[in-house]
């Protein structure tokens, strides 16, 4: 049974009210759009939405043949936001992601001139395709852009449209020639989303409907400044104190150093969550709950988003990978050895 803390206030005017409909409505909408191609993977689409309704970056890592490419590729179709596809590969360099200044001659004049030629970041959905196939130098051009939306050439700064978002992929078998993403990269991504292999009747559908002939016609139920407007909703809801010290107690029990953190933890974890785990737990929450169709958060929205927000911010040490326990598994303790608070619930 779900516990929702007492002292929530609900969204201040009708016109929030409205637009928090509107948003659980394009929701259900964009889900709907999406399903003419994408079969099943139900967690999944519902893990980028959120990204989408937050304004966060997602990490998808699943094994080759999941979709994960043509998710992405139909959501922005559906959306109609324009789609850059970046294939990274070890000779990728920064300008190729960034863009860079070229010589360029004036055909009226002659004279000759430096002009930036903007590179693929330079779009709505960027999606980073086998993004640990390349050095981190070049991982590091897509930093900038993740957290400020925007990217500094030769000493000049350009803005990125808006809405912005990244969304890179992983092969998690496939390791030869790979460079695992810095720290601090992976702690940019919201979420690090798994795509796993559907069940057997959903497998059968993506069969059928990937060898028959299959050309849809896509609704726009969204647009570019929809999301932005979502957005900007999804900070305005009030979350209770204590629901927000629950996310942060989840952070900071995370860390082996931390005097609340179970001793599984502290035997296990090398690293724990960062401040944006905590940040990134309740602006989740707060998008999940008015998708959902309420005006507050709960303990529950919080704990639902746990695993796809801490499984790329707790790392294992030695002793953890050789026993086989994963960064789910200690989330799965964490949750059980953090209690939620007695107060409103």
């Amino acid at each position: 049974m779900e516990r929702v803390a007492q002292d929530v206030v609900d969204l201040e005017s009708p016109d929030d009210v409205a637009l928090a409909d509107r948003m659980k409505q394009g929701r259900d909408q964009i889900t709907t759009e999406l399903r003419k191609l994408i079969v099943g993977q139900d967690e999944t689409v519902q893990q980028v939405l959120l990204t989408l309704f937050v304004g966060g970056n997602s990490l998808i890592v699943g094994v080759p043949g999941l979709a994960k490419t043509l998710l992405i590729h139909t959501l922005a179709r559906v959306l109609e936001l324009k789609f850059s596809r970046i294939q990274f590969t070890p000779d990728l360099m920064p300008s190729d992601i960034t863009g860079t200044d070229i010589i360029q001659e004036d055909t009226t004049t002659g004279r000759r001139q430096m002009v930036f030629a903007p590179g693929p970041i330079f779009a709505n959905i960027v999606l980073a395709d086998e993004i640990n196939r390349t050095p981190p130098k070049t991982q590091s051009a897509l930093l900038e852009a993740m957290q400020e939306h925007r990217v500094t050439i030769q000493g000049r700064t350009y803005q990125l449209e808006e809405p912005f978002y990244v969304f890179a992929t992983q092969n998690p078998i496939e390791l030869e020639g790979t460079y695992p993403l810095p720290e601090a990269q992976l702690d940019r991504f919201m979420f690090h989303i798994v795509i796993d292999h559907p069940p057997e009747d959903e497998e059968f559908e993506v069969v059928r409907t990937t060898t028959a002939i299959l050309d849809p016609k896509f609704e726009r139920p969204v647009s570019g400044p929809d999301l932005v407007a979502f957005q900007r909703l999804v900070r305005r809801v009030p979350v209770a104190e204590p629901v927000m010290r629950y996310a942060l107690n989840l952070a900071r029990a995370s860390r082996p150093k931390s005097p609340t953190a179970p001793d599984t933890l502290k035997k296990w974890v090398a690293f724990g969550a960062s401040v944006r785990a905590a940040q990134y737990l309740v602006l989740g929450a707060k998008a999940r709950a008015l998708t959902s169709g309420r005006y507050h958060v709960s303990f529950d929205d919080i704990r639902a988003l746990a695993h796809p927000v801490l499984r790329h911010r707790i790392l294992t040490n030695f002793h953890a990978q050789s026993e086989g326990i994963t960064s789910d598994t200690l989330i799965d303790r964490l949750l059980e050895a953090v209690a939620v608070p007695r107060s409103g619930m």
